[in-house]
């Protein structure tokens, strides 16, 4: 369903020099940002201790858990999932991790195979279509630390894994109480020309840090070659197009972007309870993308005017209103 109520489309407002798109998108990643907020993600570090995950054939993946020390007993457990060439050190993971926090929830801030400089951990690379070791990694988390409700979210690509892990949680019998998603990938093939038809510095920037990636990668493994130097020097349609052919089973580039698309009727039938959160002029997630989705009952999608990707810094002070968003829902779903 499409959310017109007091936390839909008319309630997210940034000044005028904060409504441009790119703004909030590079507003949100950006290292003033983190100067901003330092003190408030130094809490979450400092309660952050490292978990190496069993996540099922032989695969193994990094997280941090912080338990909160607010409340008597926790507001729940939140996991958070970053975008891709993000990581649990992400700005908007590290904000909203910190919120959580001081609201009373325990975090667990999950990196995804070959993100936050964990590329040895595992010998095969990161793809997008690598639902079951998240879906692992969730189960193992909700093992070991019992803190209820548990909650899954994420950011872009993270919240693309976020509503893939819930559409899979009852099968795996993975207690989870609701998800949230903010700017979720929703379709691979239109996320990929949206960012070639976005200005340069948005494939610049997410070709910068795979390369670095790649090159940490084949650092760690030289017996192997990941990918030819030529292939490196490609742009993100030919290094994708490589990373298919070379190192999956897809066959073809067109292939694996369905393989982990939730667009159309993919998240109809979800049964755990599902926030969607995105803004009209996101430059790299088509909104059309969102208003073409055919959603379960107990999923709502907001979708707000201004906000960039992954942005919604609502003011001056760099403060982002999709913190305050997800607390709310929270609140209203679980009553926590």
């Amino acid at each position: 369903m499409m959310d017109t109520g007091p936390l839909g489309s008319g309630s997210f407002d940034p000044p005028y020099l904060l409504r441009n798109a790119h703004v909030q998108s590079v507003l949100s990643s950006s290292f003033l940002r983190r100067i901003v907020f330092r003190r408030n993600d130094a809490t979450l570090e400092r309660a952050a201790v490292e978990v190496i995950l069993d996540c099922g054939n032989g695969v193994r993946l990094q997280g941090f858990h912080s338990a909160q020390d607010i409340l008597p007993v926790a507001r729940g457990l939140v996991v958070l999932l970053h975008g891709w060439e993000g990581s649990a050190q992400s700005n908007y993971i590290l904000h909203t991790g910190a919120r959580l926090l001081a609201e009373g929830c325990d975090v667990f801030r999950l990196n995804f195979r070959d993100h936050g400089n964990t590329q040895h951990l595992n010998r095969e690379l990161f793809h997008s279509c690598r639902i079951d070791e998240v879906v692992g990694a969730v189960a193992e988390i909700a093992r070991r630390f019992p803190a209820r409700p548990l909650i899954v979210g994420g950011f872009s690509l993270g919240g693309n894994f976020a509503l893939r892990v819930a559409l899979r949680a009852p099968a795996r019998e993975i207690p989870l109480a609701w998800t949230f998603a903010v700017c979720p990938v929703i379709s691979p093939r239109a996320g990929l020309k949206a960012i070639e038809d976005a200005p340069w510095f948005y494939e610049f920037y997410f070709m910068h840090k795979w390369r670095e990636s790649l090159r940490r990668k084949q650092a760690l493994f030289p017996e192997r070659e990941f990918f030819a130097r030529a292939e490196l020097r490609g742009g993100l349609r030919d290094l994708t197009r490589n990373l298919v052919e070379r190192h999956t089973q897809f066959g073809t580039l067109e292939n694996y972007l369905d393989g982990y698309s939730i667009a159309g009727e993919a998240l109809a039938a979800m049964a755990v309870p599902a926030d969607i959160l995105t803004a009209e002029d996101d430059p790299v997630i088509p909104v059309d993308n969102f208003r073409a989705l055919k959603l379960a009952p107990s999923t709502e999608l907001t979708i707000v005017p201004h906000g960039g990707h992954c942005g919604f810094i609502r003011d001056f002070s760099l403060n982002s209103w999709a913190e305050e968003f997800i607390l709310a829902r929270m609140q209203r779903r679980l009553g926590s």
